[in-house]
């Protein structure tokens, strides 16, 4: 019977729970702009399957609060991070904008990972994209 060589097989470098950074969070914050009520909805951080849910509910939120308080504004421009789950609740927060005979302004800047899944996707043709927020309170409602 042959001997096998002993092999070292290098160690894995495993990081204790308690050194591992913390799970990266998404922000939401909210705060008028304008006379007539706008109210802009700042997004910090990833919005993946785990935070997708907090922004659906902001801007639908927002949405269903619009007709008494004014316009909503989506600001992703602090956003690193945008899935498929993100995309998903753009899209249908846009869909449910439209059933209020409203729109839904997004702001992004030239930040790839925010524009370009919504580029590739062909979402730039459905919503209401701007580079800045001034932009975006400039444009005309529905």
């Amino acid at each position: 019977m042959l001997a096998r060589p002993h092999r070292h097989l290098p160690r894995a470098d495993v990081t204790p729970p308690s050194e591992q950074p913390p799970p990266v969070e998404l922000s939401i914050r909210s705060h008028r702009e304008a006379d007539d009520g706008t109210l802009v909805i700042e997004v910090t951080g990833e919005v993946d399957l785990d935070t997708a849910p907090h922004l659906a509910a902001a801007i639908i939120e927002c949405l269903d609060r619009e007709a008494s308080r004014g316009p909503c504004i989506l600001d992703l421009t602090a956003v690193t991070f945008l899935d498929s789950a993100g995309l998903t609740v753009l899209l249908q927060a846009t869909r449910h904008a439209g059933r209020r005979h409203a729109s839904l302004p997004v702001v992004v800047d030239a930040n790839r990972p925010v524009i370009r899944p919504i580029e590739v996707t062909g979402l730039d043709d459905v919503l209401a994209l701007y580079h800045t927020v001034d932009e975006a309170l400039q444009a005309p409602r529905p």
